[in-house]
């Protein structure tokens, strides 16, 4: 038997787009319902390159517009969530015979001064040779440059965004899929399953968004059955995380002979993440996976920067992730624009429909003010917040100052003594100033694993929605990294455990906390 909501708008698709729009509309007092066939940031949004950058390469196609508001967001996220976005130097070598430098060095003085960059360190020119840099290179790369941009856990990214949304009165329901939505007596009807329990409920709404990602054409065709216009081109980008390669802080950016760029970065303290590949996928995004192929590129375009070669016999974990690309004609894919596309369909007398085409992470938060924007006239007036308030307003545990972190762990070194510093260093990082709640949900002396503690797990659980193994290991962290099978098998043994206790408590009345 279904059973009815009515929101304001109903969101599909629990990415960093459609988390993006819940948390701005809700912030806005609108009643907002989000769903997702699966876990938030299961598809594309936890697949990046980890970056929150303008784009340098975006400069030779002549994407002024979309790489002035990325470098301007860069501080402007830094601010909401030092926690989990810290600056980071890029180091850039100079390879003859491809890009000449005055071109580099015309290319790094617009993005410096492009975005309006306040904190973030400014370029400057290096000497190889001299210094830690040079010496993982082979010994041709005498010159470079180094700038900076930023790095960021991007599935915590999305789920910040939703646990803020969730705060402020959205529903926020991953591992939901639509099944259908349709226009009816000038409201969308939108029938939704729990892909665990079965359940099925109606929910209205006076807007829907379409953010699925890779799935757009896909839903709009078979879910909403309306007529999108817009092109999107699905573009595969893969990555490669080997055990460290170097002990340094910094990032290399490498110019591929192909036209390409290749970025090799500090990742997870113990570990290097190589990353990424371009190319046209046409198949399955849920089946998408880095092939033998592109690990061997991955492999091959670094070696011919660095001294010790890498080879696909080193890689420790791979992942991929599918683009949806606004299809503007290129024949290149790693030419075709970043740039996001909203396309509304409102015909008179039927409510709105707003689909979501490209973009890129570092932008997500300029799209949903876009998005609400373009659905203003089709909603109730707003209640809350004016628009642009989540450039001013931390994400959960991001009120700290930009450069407080050693004095974030400081504070929580000394109420919790008895942790390792590492795994408080890693809390520190992943909750910031709400690593006392994390810590008080459960038993911080119980280890799972890799200082996975039941207090923390069960915490993601209850206000996280992490529901599997996957979930926690590889999206709420990258514990996956260091885990053991054993220890995986023995996590999701306590996750049915800690479940069936919450199923039988909410059977019986019992609070169920995060909703």
């Amino acid at each position: 038997m279904a059973e009815l909501d009515h929101f304001d708008i109903a969101i599909i698709g629990g990415g960093i787009n459609g988390c993006g729009i819940a948390r701005d509309a809700a912030g806005r007092g609108h009643r907002v319902f989000l769903c997702d066939k699966g876990d938030l940031a299961s598809g594309t949004s936890s697949a990046s390159t980890k970056l929150i950058h303008g784009g340098l390469r975006y400069l030779e196609h002549y994407e002024f517009r979309l790489v002035r508001e990325a470098l301007m967001e860069r501080e402007v996220l830094w601010g909401i969530a030092p926690h989990i976005i810290r600056p980071l130097r890029f180091i850039l070598p100079h390879h003859h015979g491809l890009r000449p430098a005055w071109m580099l060095r015309l290319g790094l003085f617009l993005y410096d001064h492009l975005g309006g960059r306040r904190r973030l360190p400014p370029t400057r020119t290096l000497r190889l040779r001299d210094g830690p840099s040079g010496r993982l290179l082979k010994p041709e790369f005498t010159r470079g440059f180094e700038y900076s941009d930023c790095r960021v856990d991007d599935a915590r990214l999305v789920v910040l965004n939703a646990r803020d949304a969730a705060d402020r009165g959205a529903e926020i329901a991953p591992r939901t899929r639509c099944l259908s939505a349709e226009r009816k007596a000038g409201t969308w009807h939108l029938m939704v399953r729990h892909e665990i329990t079965g359940r099925t409920r109606l929910v209205t709404a006076t807007a829907l968004v379409n953010a699925t990602g890779p799935w757009v054409a896909q839903v709009a065709a078979a879910v909403i059955r309306a007529n999108v216009t817009a092109k999107v081109r699905l573009v595969q980008g893969s990555h490669i995380v080997v055990p460290r390669l170097y002990d340094h802080s910094s990032c290399y950016i490498f110019q591929n002979a192909d036209g390409r760029i290749l970025f090799v970065i500090p990742y997870e303290q113990d570990f290097t993440l190589i990353g990424t590949t371009d190319q046209d996928f046409d198949g399955d995004p849920d089946q998408v996976h880095a092939s033998a192929e592109e690990i061997a590129y991955l492999c091959r375009s670094a070696s011919t920067y660095l001294r010790k070669p890498v080879t696909p016999e080193m890689a420790v974990w791979s992942y991929s992730g599918i683009r949806p690309l606004f299809d503007d004609g290129s024949g290149d894919p790693s030419a075709a624009t970043r740039d996001y596309v909203l396309r509304l369909d409102a015909p008179e007398g039927a409510p709105a429909l707003l689909s979501v085409f490209g973009g890129k992470i570092t932008t997500y938060r300029r799209l949903a003010e876009h998005a609400l924007g373009d659905l203003a006239t089709h909603l109730p007036a707003a209640t809350g917040e004016q628009a642009g308030w989540t450039g001013r307003t931390a994400l959960p545990g991001g009120d700290f100052a930009t450069d407080g972190f050693d004095a974030l762990v400081s504070r929580m070194s000394a109420r919790f003594p008895l942790l390792p510093a590492t795994t408080l260093h890693r809390l520190c990082h992943a909750y910031g100033t709400h690593v006392p709640t994390v810590l008080a949900s459960g038993d911080v002396n119980t280890d799972l694993g890799a200082g996975l503690t039941d207090a923390e797990l069960r915490y993601l659980m209850s206000h996280e929605w992490a529901m599997t193994v996957g979930d926690v290991a590889w999206r709420r962290s990258k514990l996956g990294l260091r885990l053991s099978a054993a220890e995986m098998d023995g996590i999701g043994s306590v996750m049915r455990d800690i479940a069936g206790t919450r199923t039988k408590e909410t059977a019986h009345g019992a609070p169920h906390p995060g909703h």
